[in-house]
């Protein structure tokens, strides 16, 4: 068929260049496969960009989306580029829409406690200036030290201290964001209660980068609590036996600031990778986490541990032990990872389902002969099976994604979620009407007509 083109790709890049002045645009095709693929998702881009642009302003950002709205391109807002559901994969003829070197933090005030960022400032970063003063920032998505907090607010990232603290979106106070159409909007604020108007600071929270460009963000701050942080290990002979475990101490009255679990194999992977021998108990491992470590509190958990026959209970308040344990918990991801093709999963259910949800992963595991590595955040629910084939398979393999499909199935028959913090992106928007309904489903696609009509902002992401 002939087309009778109005404009050339060279049209399209001499007007970017014009609109947004101060940015950094490549055409070059090297840049444009370095940028294609989320390193860590399963490499769902459509095709090659059309550029790939680093901003430093939201001026540069309302030319981009000018730019983008006349000649109707995709956009595909990135700041680290650790998602691991393709939130970011290319999209063909798109622009990567990268704000990394948008990485400043603007204010951290310790009267209101709170901090004022901008979206590539690194989770780990905002925390350790916050630490100077005596404060911290409570979310840890677990990839604290890479992943920025633009990033954790689009997706509503949770994490490590989920169990106390809440996802990002329980510590965002305000966003600014920039509208598909160039407005810019100035939500929420600084105030811990807010109750004026719509909830439009956490529509955009999680909405993953399809309704708009968030450029800045407030968020809270909390002060380092008093007396002596406690950190501790324990073995348990399964992942269900631990869930039980961890159900109990969420209902003890103990407020842990963290319940992590690793299965026998990730810990297996782990000494591998860290060269250490925790392998040796052969058993599931809880790592735990008392923020305010009382000795009332310590006891009541130590004695929850022995109840379920935990073994090899080790707790420290040694700063750099406790540093190595969070490490060994942070490590677990390139561990399992390493040398191999994988899919790391992302499932939540209710408190009282985690222990039939880790039985029935395992039942698949052996069912379907598929090597599963199963993690997660025992205190909140949230279950990361990560599943394993060799890289010189190039597509996915069928039995990986059947027992994906069973996974999630048993997920929403307990009453949970299939994404309980990696966001959909373009690896599950297929589920939206599974898991949601009908209704939620097309009320969802208004909101998104509405905000951004021509669907210019990551398409194919959140919902289908």
């Amino acid at each position: 068929m002939t087309v009778f083109e109005a404009y050339s790709k060279e049209d399209v890049i001499e007007e970017l260049k014009h609109s947004a002045v101060n940015a950094y645009i490549s055409t070059e095709a090297n840049i444009l496969a370095e940028h294609k693929n989320d390193p860590n998702g399963v490499g769902d881009a459509d095709g090659d960009l059309l550029a790939y642009v680093e901003v430093t302003n939201k001026d540069d950002i309302k030319g981009v989306l000018k730019v983008a709205r006349k000649y109707h391109i995709p956009v595909i807002p990135q700041t680290t580029a650790t998602s691991t559901v393709s939130g970011s994969d290319a999209e063909a003829g798109g622009i990567m829409l990268s704000m990394v070197r948008m990485n400043h933090i603007l204010e951290i005030d310790q009267e209101d406690l709170l901090a004022v960022v901008e979206p590539g400032v690194i989770n780990n970063d905002l925390n350790e200036a916050a630490k100077k003063v005596g404060m911290f920032y409570a979310p840890d998505p677990g990839s604290r030290p890479i992943s920025a907090i633009g990033g954790n607010a689009s997706t509503n990232a949770g994490g490590m201290s989920t169990v106390k603290y809440g996802a990002t979106r329980d510590s965002v106070l305000g966003l600014t964001v920039i509208l598909a159409d160039g407005r810019e909007l100035k939500l929420g604020g600084r105030t811990y209660k807010q109750a004026f108007g719509y909830d439009l600071t956490h529509l955009f929270v999680g909405s993953e980068g399809t309704l708009g460009i968030i450029t800045e963000i407030t968020v809270k701050l909390f002060p380092v609590p008093l007396g002596q942080a406690v950190m501790g290990l324990a073995f348990f002979d399964s992942m269900t036996v631990l869930s039980n475990a961890v159900t109990e101490i969420r209902a003890s009255g103990v407020y842990p600031a963290m319940l992590e679990a690793l299965d026998a194999r990730t810990v297996n992977a782990l000494d591998r990778y860290e060269g250490t021998h925790y392998a040796e108990n052969n058993e599931a491992m809880l790592i735990f986490k008392l923020d305010v470590g009382s000795e009332d509190a310590l006891k009541v958990v130590e004695k929850i541990l022995v109840k379920f026959n935990g073994n090899n209970i080790t707790v420290t308040s040694n700063e750099e032990k406790m540093a190595e344990i969070t490490k060994l918990r942070q490590d677990m991801l390139p561990a399992v990872f390493k040398g191999q093709n994988h899919v790391m999963e992302d499932m939540a259910v209710p408190l009282s389902k985690l222990a039939p949800m880790m039985d029935y992963i395992q039942e698949v595991a052996t069912k379907l002969d598929v090597p599963v590595f199963t993690a997660g955040h025992a205190g909140d629910g949230n279950v990361h099976p990560t599943l394993t084939w060799s890289l010189e398979e190039k597509e996915v393999p069928e039995k990986i994604v059947q027992a994906l499909e069973l996974m999630f199935k048993k997920t929403l028959e307990l009453g949970g979620t299939i994404s309980g913090e990696h966001a959909v992106g373009m690896l599950k928007n297929q589920w939206v009407n599974t898991e949601l309904g009908d209704e939620v489903d097309m009320l969802q696609h208004q909101i998104k007509s509405l905000l951004d009509p021509m669907n210019i902002l990551n398409p194919k992401r959140k919902i289908n």
